[in-house]
């Protein structure tokens, strides 16, 4: 199961690549939303895919699942969100003040 995962992990790091090369902003930011959701992967696949019991300590209990890639995971989810939503907007006001998305006519060299 872990073999499978880490080949999705690194298809969706090769998507997001290409995207992220592309000359259109909108695919850059979803290129680094890709490889986000990519390295959440890769860190609950490092903590590991195995069943056990609740996440306390106990007496009685000797198998137990460790929280702490999740709870890296939850945290890393709602801080892309933040940057995304973000970057979106930042994109879109770009859109609207110099009316294209193309990487290249933002650069703004034509006059060099």
């Amino acid at each position: 199961m872990e073999t499978l995962v880490a080949i999705v992990i690194g298809v969706l790091f090769a998507i997001g690549t290409y995207l992220i090369l592309s000359n259109q902003m909108l695919r850059i930011i979803l290129g680094l939303s890709i490889i986000s959701h990519a390295v959440n992967l890769m860190i609950m696949v490092m903590g590991g895919l195995k069943t056990g019991g609740p996440p306390l300590l106990s007496e009685t209990i000797s198998k137990f699942t460790d929280a702490i890639p999740q709870a890296l995971i939850l945290t890393a989810i709602v801080i892309n969100f933040a940057v995304t939503a973000f970057l979106l907007v930042l994109s879109y006001r770009t859109y609207k003040i110099h009316g294209t998305d193309d990487m290249n006519q933002l650069r703004g060299n034509e006059n060099e």
